[in-house]
């Protein structure tokens, strides 16, 4: 959802309160992390402290880590001082990286088979986001009653699922030890990414620790209206869109490979203007099988596709997801808002009950003096790094719909903060770490 909201402020952190902060999380960091690194492992601990709150963060971010780092955790202090972190955060990374060399993982492709058989299990289950399967990216691990399974991959020392097991809630607590024993085989620790709430009684007597990661936008259609004053702004954004010419429609998955070669020159249009490269992981990535494999929505502009987002739907009619949107820079301020209102609407009249728009990084973290310092870093972030990266914007654009907000969490095996654990998923998501440095 990085390409929704791109308007920046410059924020303001207090010098004094920001090194502060530094000094309390390095201090706690270097507690635990010597515990579990051993004297040999003091140059991976030592770029940790270095990239401590950029590398926590940077899954949700699209900037220069080293920027981020230099700008977050440095703030004001002196030119000489950022300088010196900025030089010590690289050469300790590339300390780190020589030092924790493991073994290149195993080719992370499913059999044809397992593949069968998750698209079996995925169809009569109720979330659509578990359609990300279909990227054939991740593993796969099934249950010992073969009606739920779990899609992961392997970065460094964790093995990072996707999301709460996909089918047969019965078979989740079984299927959790089962992806931790086998983790913890193969000297890894257990990682859940992006889990729901319904997910942490299993965590939690699994002896999983869960961190909030931020909440997720849930459109409930049966209840989307745009009549009344509550929508009158968006409407007059849609109308206007419509004037000036946009016209939508959903494209069965049948009629979608007819349109590829201009979705492609779309995808590629918007990957140049944001110097970016593809992701994968959580996030979906054009691959022309993999968007061809559901139905696409689409905006025109004189007979021209200018955005588009394909979609994952359950087969139960309950539940919607927008998955890969792209679409071409500066065509027109409503355009966002016309592809949304219109895939509402189009899913409602089919009998969906819900439209998930995927998650708001960092959003309801509490912070509280009881509140675990993650929850104030996070919430640190979110506060005062809009010249990086818009959150409230992203907050702000799903909150027109009239969302509920359910919250996400990261769950990891072990002690200590998931800093490792959340940069091994970071890795998996940017593509290695040369994709991190780069954008």
């Amino acid at each position: 959802m990085a390409d929704i909201a791109h308007e920046t402020m410059a924020p303001a952190v207090a010098e004094g309160e920001a090194v502060s902060a530094v000094g309390q999380v390095g201090k706690f960091l270097a507690e635990r992390l010597l515990d579990v690194l051993g004297n040999r492992g003091l140059a991976f601990y030592f770029a940790l402290i270095a990239f401590t709150v950029a590398l926590s963060l940077y899954v949700f971010l699209e900037e220069n880590l080293l920027a981020v780092a230099w700008h977050l955790i440095i703030g004001d202090v002196t030119t000489r001082v950022s300088a010196g972190f900025v030089t010590v955060a690289f050469v300790g990374s590339l300390a780190a990286s020589r030092h924790r060399r493991v073994p290149r993982p195993a080719s992370r492709i499913p059999s044809g088979e397992d593949m069968e058989r998750a698209l079996h299990i995925l169809a009569v289950q109720p979330n659509a986001s578990a359609g990300l399967v279909r990227l054939g990216d991740k593993k796969l691990l099934f249950s010992d009653c073969g009606n739920a399974f779990v899609m992961y991959a392997r970065s460094g020392r964790s093995w990072a699922a996707l999301f709460d097991p996909v089918g047969c809630r019965k078979a989740w607590p079984g299927l959790i030890v089962k992806f931790m024993n086998a983790a913890r085989r193969d000297g890894c620790r257990a990682v859940f990414y992006q889990v729901s709430p319904e997910f942490l009684p299993c965590a939690v007597e699994a002896g999983l620790k869960p961190y909030k990661l931020g909440e997720q936008a849930v459109v409930h259609l049966t209840d989307f209206d745009l009549k009344g004053g509550a929508w009158l702004k968006l409407r007059r954004s849609i109308n206007r869109a419509e004037r000036d010419g946009l016209e939508f429609s959903l494209l069965p998955a049948e009629a979608v490979p007819g349109v590829m070669d201009e979705l492609i020159g779309v995808s590629r249009a918007w990957l140049a203007a944001h110097n970016a490269a593809e992701k994968g992981f959580s996030l979906g990535t054009f691959q022309p099988a993999y968007v061809a494999a559901g139905p696409v929505a689409v905006i025109r502009l004189e007979g021209r596709i200018v955005a588009f987002a394909n979609i994952h739907a359950t087969s139960s009619s309950g539940d919607a997801f927008i998955d890969l949107m792209r679409h071409v820079p500066n065509t027109h301020r409503g355009m966002m808002d016309l592809l949304f209102v219109r895939i509402m609407e189009h899913f409602k009249s089919e009998g969906y009950r819900t439209l998930n728009l995927g998650m708001a990084p960092l959003s309801g973290l509490a912070t509280h003096r009881r509140a675990p310092l993650w929850n104030h870093i996070g919430n640190r972030i979110f506060e005062n790094s809009e010249r990086f990266y818009n959150f409230r914007g992203v907050q702000a654009f799903k909150s027109k719909f009239d969302p509920e907000w359910q919250p996400r969490y990261l769950a990891v095996s072990g002690r200590g903060m998931p800093l490792v654990a959340l940069f091994d998923v970071t890795k998996l998501i940017a593509g290695g770490l040369k994709g991190i440095l780069r954008r």
